[in-house]
C-alpha cells in the first residue's frame, strides 16, 4: 500500500495495492480542502458582493445624475476605475480559492496621455462596463449562494452529529429532543435510539451532498468571473492571432536559414569544387588528355550529385508532385521513402488551399520520418479525409509509443505550426505503443 496525495483535493489519500483510492470521491468530498476553500468562497462572496454592489449602484448613479454637469464624467470614470480595482480583488480570490485562472483583461488605450484622455478611455472600454455588470449580477447570486451553502452545511453537521449532542434538549431544554411535530395535543420528539440513527443518517446524506452543491454554485461564479472580469473574446483572439503570426514569422525565418544553409554547405559547395576542377581539366586538356577527360567524367558525376541535392531541396521547399497531383501522389511518395511499410488512404473529393495542403503535406512527412528515426515500428498507416470545415490527418505505427508533444521535441515544433492556422494536434502514444497523431487543419478550398 502506498500513501500519495490527491490532486483533486489537495490532501492526502490512501491507496490500494492497485493505485485505487480505498474510499470513493463521494465519501471525501467534505473533508477534502478543495471543497473547504470553495465553501469559504462562498462564504467570503456575500461581504465583497455587498461592498461591490453598493460602491457600483451609488457611484454610478451619483456619476449618471451629474451628467447635467461637468462633475458627472469624472465620478462616473472614477467609478468605472474603482469597480475595475474590485475585479483585480476578484480575479485574485477566484484564483486563491477556486484555482481559477483568468488573464488580466485588456488595458486602456488612450491615444494621448492625460487626465481628459484617461478618463474618455475607461468610459469608452467594454471592460469597465462588464465590470460594473459583474459588481450588479454578483451580489444576488451571492446571496442565493450564501443562504444555500450554509444552510445545507449547518443543516448536515447539525444532524450527523445529533448522536453527540440530542441530550442538551432533555437536560437544558425540557424536551426529549429536537421536535419533529406539535401541536396543542401530541408532541413528536426524535428521542429514541431508532430516531436518532435515521436522524443522523439524513445528516451525513445532507454532508456528502453539500460539497457538490456549493461547487454546483461556484461554476457559476468561475463563469461570472471568467465571461466578465476576463479579457474580451475579441481581445482574447487578437493576442492569439499575435501569438500566431509570431510563430509563423518565427518558422519562416527558421525555413529560410536551413534553406541557406543547405545550399551553402551542399549545392554551392559542391558547385565551387565542380568549377575547380573544369578548371583543372581545362588546364590539362593539352598536355594530358586522358587526365583530363577522367576529370571531366569526375565532375560529371559531380553534377548529377549536385542536381539531386537541388531537387532534394526543392521538394523540402515545396515539392512538384504536390501542387501537379495533390495530397494523395505526394504522400504516396513520402511513404516510399519511410524504412517501414506505409499505407496511404486519402479520401477527399476536392483539393484544400495550396496553404493547407502544404501544411498537410509536412505534417505527414514530418510525421514519417519520425516514424523511421524513432519509432522502431514494423508498419504504419496514413489516413486524410475532410469533416465537415475541417481536413483530418491521422499517422498510426506499432512502435514502442512514448511520444510527448510537451517533452520539446519536434512535436512541440509542430503542434506550434499547426496551431498558427487554427490547427490541433492530439497525440496518444502510450509506453509500448501504439502511436496515434492526430492533426486538425480548417479546411479552405
Amino acid at each position: 500500500m502506498a500513501t500519495e496525495y490527491g490532486q483533486g483535493y489537495g490532501h492526502r489519500y490512501e491507496y490500494d495495492g492497485a493505485g485505487r483510492h480505498r474510499l470513493p470521491a463521494a465519501l471525501r468530498a467534505p473533508f477534502a480542502a478543495r471543497s473547504w476553500r470553495e465553501f469559504g468562497y462562498v462564504l467570503l462572496s456575500l461581504p465583497i458582493s455587498i461592498l461591490m454592489f453598493t460602491y457600483a449602484v451609488t457611484m454610478v448613479s451619483l456619476g449618471a445624475g451629474l451628467l447635467v454637469t461637468f462633475l458627472g464624467i469624472p465620478v462616473l470614470a472614477g467609478a468605472l476605475a474603482g469597480c475595475r480595482g474590485l475585479g483585480v480583488l476578484e480575479r485574485a480570490r477566484a484564483r486563491g480559492l477556486l484555482g481559477l485562472e483568468v488573464a488580466e483583461p485588456e488595458p486602456l488605450r488612450m491615444r494621448k496621455p492625460g487626465v481628459m484622455a484617461w478618463m474618455g478611455a475607461v468610459l469608452k472600454s467594454g471592460t469597465s462596463w462588464r465590470h460594473v455588470l459583474y459588481a450588479l449580477l454578483h451580489f444576488p447570486w451571492a446571496l442565493f449562494s450564501f443562504v444555500v451553502a450554509v444552510n445545507f452545511w449547518a443543516i448536515g453537521w447539525s444532524l450527523v452529529t445529533y448522536p453527540l449532542w440530542f441530550w442538551v434538549f432533555p437536560v437544558y431544554g425540557g424536551q426529549g429532543g429536537i421536535q419533529l411535530y406539535g401541536d396543542e395535543h401530541h408532541r413528536i420528539y426524535l428521542d429514541n435510539p431508532f430516531e436518532i440513527t435515521v436522524t443522523a443518517l439524513v445528516g451525513l446524506l445532507f454532508t456528502l451532498a453539500t460539497p457538490w452543491i456549493v461547487r454546483a454554485l461556484t461554476m457559476v461564479d468561475r463563469l461570472l468571473v471568467h465571461g466578465l472580469l476576463g479579457p474580451s473574446r475579441l481581445s482574447a483572439r487578437v493576442v492569439e492571432l499575435e501569438s500566431d503570426r509570431g510563430v509563423v514569422v518565427d518558422t519562416a525565418a527558421a525555413d529560410l536559414r536551413r534553406i541557406e544553409r543547405d545550399l551553402h554547405d551542399g549545392a554551392q559547395a559542391r558547385l565551387v569544387a565542380l568549377a575547380m576542377d573544369l578548371g583543372l581539366a581545362k588546364e590539362k586538356l593539352a598536355e594530358d588528355p586522358q587526365s583530363a577527360a577522367q576529370m571531366v567524367e569526375d565532375a560529371h558525376g559531380e553534377v548529377k550529385t549536385a542536381l539531386q541535392e537541388l531537387r532534394d531541396l526543392a521538394r523540402g521547399i515545396h515539392p512538384a508532385v504536390l501542387t501537379d497531383r495533390g495530397l494523395d501522389a505526394a504522400l504516396s511518395a513520402v511513404a516510399s521513402r519511410c524504412t517501414v511499410p506505409v499505407q496511404v488512404e486519402v479520401d477527399l473529393t476536392q483539393r484544400p488551399a495550396p496553404a493547407i495542403e502544404g501544411i498537410a503535406y509536412f505534417t505527414v512527412s514530418e510525421l514519417l520520418q519520425n516514424i523511421s528515426k524513432h519509432s522502431r515500428a514494423s508498419w504504419a498507416s496514413v489516413d486524410v479525409w475532410r469533416s465537415d470545415d475541417r481536413l483530418m490527418l491521422q499517422v498510426v505505427d506499432d512502435g514502442v509509443g512514448g511520444a510527448d508533444v510537451s517533452g520539446g521535441s519536434g512535436l512541440a515544433g509542430l503542434a506550434e505550426r499547426l496551431d498558427a492556422v487554427d490547427g490541433v494536434l492530439v497525440v496518444d502514444s502510450p509506453p509500448g505503443g501504439p502511436t496515434r497523431v492526430t492533426a486538425e487543419l480548417p479546411w479552405r478550398g
